[in-house]
Parts: C-alpha cells; structure tokens; sequence
C-alpha cells in the first residue's frame, strides 16, 4: 500500500506538464518564427531580383552591359543605387532612344512594379542611395522659405529662381522642374542625373531637400499669382530687358515712320 501511494501523482503534476508543455510550443515558436519570416523575406527579395535582371538584359544590357558594368554606349551602373534606377527610368529618360548631348524626359515604357524590380536588380550590383521613402520627400510641414533661399543658392544658377529651367553649353539643358513628382525631385538631388551635381546628405540635409520640395511646390502652385505682371517664362531680368527692347524700341520705331509719312503727306497738300 505504500508503495501504491508513493507512485500517486499530485494533483497539480498533470498541470504543471500542460504549463512546460506550452512553454516548450511557445519557445520553439519564438525561435524559429522570425527565421521563417526572415527566409520568406529573402526568397521574395530574390525573386524580385530575378525578375530585375530579366528586364535588364532585354532593354538595358545592349548600352550598359550584361553586368551594368558599362560600354562605349553606356555608363556603368554598379553603385548607382536603386534610387538613381527609379528616376531615370520613372520619368522616361530611360531607355534611351538615342544618343545625344542630354537624354530627355519621355514617356514611361514600364510599369511601377518593373521600375522596382529593375531597381533592385541594379541595388544587388552595388550599394548606392536606396528609393526614398514618402516621409523623405514629402513637403508637409518644410520651411518653405528657406527652401527658397537654398534653391536660389544652390539650383537657380541652371533652373532660374521658379526652377523654369535653362540652356547650358554644348546642346545641354536644364529641364523645366514644374510638374515634376517631388520623389523624382528628391531622387535627382540624392543622385545627380546627367549634367547635375549630387546632393548626398553629406552635402544637404534630408530636411534640406524637403525645403526645397516645398518651394518649388509653392512657387509653381496653382494658386501662385504672380507680383511682377507677366511672368515671360520666369526667366528673369534679362528676357523682361530684351521683351521691352525688341516691342517697346520697335513700338516707338513704327510710331516715328507714321508721323513722318502723315507729315510729309500734309506737305504736299
């Protein structure tokens, strides 16, 4: 009888069992759940970089390579990043149709997702300034003057002070801003596409460039009205001088031929 009794469980065993029992599911879930999550994390990472290089070698391959390190028609790509990918060819400026002093802005040939997949390809050959976030790039809350005065500092001198855009040398120009996505505004600050320098946040702030989203935002608004009259193009004092010269001095030029002829035709009679 005793050793019957000494065998009997206590009544609590049978719970403390289910306890470990749930502590041991919940332990093995904990350590092997992120490492799931992580792996599909990966393996949907790597399909979309499959699918990047796909893409590349059918319409980028021939200028910049079979492993974007670049040829006589086109620059290397290693080390550009995905944000210098977005731009580029979210704004239609590649692929290129042909070569040229500047290639120009062009209707998207693919669709947001492809310029995502193409990205990520060109990420994986090099690390370089990734997509911006909306946080980076949105103007919510910037300082709208001071985005004014580092434009005027560091931009006008190509775009004008209202980012209307200029000729440079060589059959070079710099393009027209209004209407330009502020991603695609931020993308060209982080990686200075063609003839524009780069503007890292080494060099200029995020909150910086979000200053200056916000200034090209407000000055080429809708509800922008204009201080100075006609705006001729927002080119400034130089287009204003010539636009008084050429009609004003040819306005005065015709009125002197008239009053010459009637005087000369009261002469006679």
């Amino acid at each position: 009888m005793k050793k019957l009794s000494a065998r009997r469980r206590h009544p609590l065993a049978a719970v403390v069992v289910l306890l470990l029992a749930l502590a041991a599911t919940g332990g093995l879930y904990t350590a092997f759940a992120p490492a799931s999550k992580a792996k599909a994390d990966d393996t949907a990472q790597s399909l979309t970089i499959e699918e990047g290089k796909k893409l590349y070698e059918v319409g980028c391959a021939t200028c910049h390579g079979t492993g974007g390190q670049g040829t006589t028609d086109g620059p290397s790509l290693v080390g550009v990043g995905a944000a210098s990918v977005d731009f580029q060819v979210g704004t239609g400026r590649m692929p290129a149709q042909q070569q040229g002093a500047q290639i120009p802005k062009k209707r998207v040939q693919y669709t947001q997702a492809e310029i995502d997949q193409l990205a990520a390809y060109i990420a994986s050959l090099g690390a370089g300034p990734p997509v911006p976030t909306k946080n980076q790039y949105s103007p919510e809350g910037a300082d709208i003057a001071k985005g004014g005065e580092l434009f005027r500092t560091n931009c006008a001198q190509c775009h004008n002070f209202s980012g209307k855009g200029g000729a440079l040398t060589h059959g070079k120009y710099a393009p027209d801003l209004e209407g330009v996505s502020p991603k695609h505004i931020y993308e060209a600050m982080q990686t200075g596409p063609q003839n524009m320098p780069s503007f890292p946040d080494t060099v200029m702030t995020e909150k910086n460039k979000k200053d200056i989203i916000a200034y090209l935002n407000e000055v080429n608004g809708d509800d922008t009205v204009s201080r100075g009259g006609l705006e001729l193009g927002g080119l400034g004092p130089v287009v204003e001088g010539l636009f008084a010269w050429v009609f004003g001095l040819g306005t005065l030029i015709a009125v002197a031929v008239w009053v010459a002829a009637r005087t000369a035709k009261a002469k006679k009679s």
